[in-house]
């Protein structure tokens, strides 16, 4: 251990190298005064302080030895003393200030010191990252994703990986405008940087990025319809529409229906997007997915209806022509010939009746051979030669069977309401009232439901039927809540509080028993951030939609 009076002659010693150095015109003539700032580094607590001051501040003039130099002070990084590390961080910066070339390895170094527990150590990580930034924001950035994209390496640490994830949503995305000069030129960089990450993230992670690049002037409303096409082939990629869909999968599963409602308000928003983009979507779901329908999770039934009831508004005619059977399939698997006493899941129907309205204004004369309809468009595939009446008489049917439940279901729930209304006017604690005010709102819920059953189901007892394709019917889930703006995405497979945006409630009842068994059940995680277990796959170390691995890297 130094003594005082060998500590105190060590720091002369620096302050008359600083000094010497300072005053000379030719720094570069001061080899040994800059060697003995070096040599510091191995001495007391206070001197180290002191060289890891002047080693950065001068070390331009002294190319012969920067790596030596750099060698020191990154030993002086890893000094146990805290004071040292924080004066030997803040020197980083000044590495790179006159030598460019080091911005990379700066950069790289900083990202792994993002680790640092000690407050003030990790402060002065993250000013040290954004005086670099400043410098040169390009080189700095692409250094910082490496961070992230390198999936494959076995020595990259996920701790850092998260911390470089939590610093960049935090600190470079809020700071766009100031950083990304010139705009466009650093829109795009980031862009690619962005896209070559994507290859193992999580679904909440995913959604951060997706988030930011829709931020992006580039991407802005006025952009020209290939940048925003750019975007869902990226959302389009992350669901793996060309891998052959097992119906075992449920990280697979999770992340094509996230993505599905990632990518249904680019066609709300834009008509010139939908088409293409949205046929991807529709076609694998219709080849893949309804087919096992039956065998998929409960939860991701809804999801899946949910899904296709929103976007059915906006499908091609020739895309609405090739779903409609499987439609017409679904709906006569939930809308049962005669009472049978199984369960009659409301919500389902309504889905899919609205899935059928939407699909069947657009190619109304798919409906003669499917319900028997008689609708003439003078197209030879309108069939009228061709007897489908028991498929009329079939299918009206099944729809005054469904209407007979849902009239009986909505006079139990008109009488449940009252109910709850006397419950809450007796309620004594908040816990019990919040509890009623839950009720209410599920009940709530359901009577739209079957309102909407109702509405859409009338004009289908018609041979030759108007279907509905406007808005004059709004899905129950949509107007129940209006949906909150989520908070960014954090780290690695990090959980937000689940929140009843875009729907919640899955109104099913036994028939004949009236509104009994109403569930809550989360609905649309993309938009809630939730990130799941499953198997993993694909590129990556396999963790999944909910850990990392099964997206497409865009290289």
């Amino acid at each position: 251990m130094t003594d005082a009076s060998e500590e105190a002659k060590q720091i002369e010693k620096l302050y008359e190298f600083g000094e010497r150095l300072n005053e000379a015109k030719d720094k570069s003539q001061n080899v040994k005064d800059y060697e003995g700032i070096i040599d510091a580094t191995k001495t007391s607590i206070k001197a180290k302080q002191l060289a890891a001051q002047l080693i950065p501040r001068f070390f331009k003039f002294f190319p012969n030895l920067s790596s030596r130099a750099l060698n020191a002070h990154f030993d002086l990084i890893e000094e146990e003393d805290l004071a040292v590390r924080v004066q030997a961080i803040r020197g980083l910066p000044l590495f790179c200030k006159d030598t460019k070339e080091y911005i990379s390895k700066i950069v790289d170094i900083l990202g792994q010191l993002l680790t640092a527990e000690e407050i003030v150590e990790r402060d002065a990580v993250h000013k040290a990252l954004m005086s670099v930034l400043r410098q040169d924001v390009k080189e700095s950035l692409t250094a910082l994703f490496k961070h992230i994209w390198n999936v494959e390496d076995p020595s990259q640490d996920d701790t850092i990986r998260d911390k470089v994830l939590c610093f960049i949503r935090d600190k470079v995305f809020p700071l766009k405008a100031e950083l990304l000069r010139p705009q466009e030129e650093m829109e795009r960089h980031i862009t690619d940087l962005i896209k070559k990450s994507l290859g193992d993230v999580t679904g909440a992670e995913f959604r951060m990025f997706m988030d930011f690049l829709k931020s992006l002037s580039i991407f802005g409303e006025k952009a020209p319809p290939e940048r925003l096409k750019e975007l869902i082939g990226i959302i389009e990629g992350q669901a793996d529409l060309d891998a052959q869909f097992d119906v075992s999968d449920a990280d697979h599963i999770d992340r094509l229906i996230s993505c599905l409602f990632m990518a249904i308000p680019f066609f709300v928003v834009r008509t010139d997007l939908r088409g293409a983009s949205g046929s991807k979507f529709l076609n694998y779901i219709n080849k893949h997915i309804i087919p096992v329908f039956d065998k998929l999770p409960e939860e991701r039934k809804l999801d899946l209806l949910k899904g296709l009831a929103e976007i059915s508004p906006y499908t091609t005619p020739q895309d609405s022509r090739q779903i409609l059977p499987s439609v017409v399939q679904l709906l006569k698997k939930y809308m049962p010939r005669r009472k049978t006493g199984e369960e009659t899941n409301f919500t389902y129907v309504e889905c899919l009746l609205f899935s059928f309205h939407h699909l069947a204004h657009k190619a109304p004369n798919a409906t003669n051979s499917l319900c028997g309809y008689k609708i003439v468009t003078g197209q030879p595939s309108d069939r009228l030669g061709e007897d489908f009446s028991e498929y009329y008489k079939e299918f009206t049917e099944r729809l005054s069977s469904i209407e007979d439940l849902t009239r009986a279901t909505m006079k139990k729930l008109t009488q449940g309401m009252a109910e709850h209304n006397k419950a809450m006017a007796a309620a004594k604690s908040d816990e019990a009232k919040e509890s009623i005010k839950t009720q209410k709102q599920n009940t709530t819920t359901g009577l739209r439901t079957c309102n909407n059953i109702l509405a859409m189901t009338k004009p289908l007892h018609s041979k030759t039927p108007a279907f509905i394709g406007d808005k004059s019917v709004n899905l129950s889930w949509k107007e129940a809540v209006k949906p909150s703006v989520p908070s960014s995405a954090t780290g690695t497979g990090v959980k937000r509080p689940s929140t009843a945006a875009n729907g919640s409630n899955n109104f099913a009842t036994k028939k004949g028993r009236g509104a009994g068994g109403m569930q809550n059940q989360l609905v649309n995680r993309a938009l809630e951030g939730i990130s799941y277990g499953g198997r993993g796959g694909g590129r990556g170390r396999g963790r999944g939609w909910g850990g990392r691995g099964r997206g497409r890297g865009y290289r």
